[in-house]
């Protein structure tokens, strides 16, 4: 057999195991995160605040402050945190607010209900009315909608 053939069969084949591998973890981040019989009452909520300057850096502030976002999501909303090594962590990793797919897949109601219970299977706790009011985590969710702008 010939060597440059049995290289491209060799690449061919390891291409297509790994093909279904990433396609599995799109539909994972895609995958909804509150239980079905509350998804239409989540995703029918929205945000009361506008999505003005203000606003936006009152998010930015609790991103990176009170709220603690930054610790897991990183000052750049990328899902790792500056001090956290790859590959340390267990588990789902904290999600990457500057996926546009997952910004498109995502309402702010199911993102709200996120907040105020936690996200099972995952670190994310719950944080209102711990940690956040709603009002402050509608900033925070405002801050986070930026991460999704061009």
């Amino acid at each position: 057999m010939n060597s440059s053939f049995l290289a491209v069969l060799v690449a061919g084949a390891l291409l297509l195991q790994t093909v279904p591998l990433s396609w599995g973890a799109s539909q994972e981040i895609l995958r909804p995160r509150v239980p079905r019989d509350q998804i239409d009452a989540a995703r029918a909520v929205t945000n009361p605040l506008p999505a003005s300057d203000e606003m936006i850096a009152s998010g930015k502030a609790l991103f990176e402050g009170k709220a603690f976002c930054k610790a897991c999501h990183g000052a750049d909303g990328k899902g790792l945190g500056g001090d956290i090594a790859p590959g340390s962590l267990k588990g789902p990793l904290p999600r990457n607010f500057t996926d546009r797919a997952w910004q498109a897949a995502r309402t702010d109601g199911e993102l709200f209900w996120i907040l105020k219970n936690g996200s099972k299977g995952t670190a994310m706790a719950p944080f209102i009315p711990l940690v956040l009011t709603e009002e402050e985590a509608w900033q925070v969710l405002l801050y986070v909608r930026s991460f999704g702008r061009p």
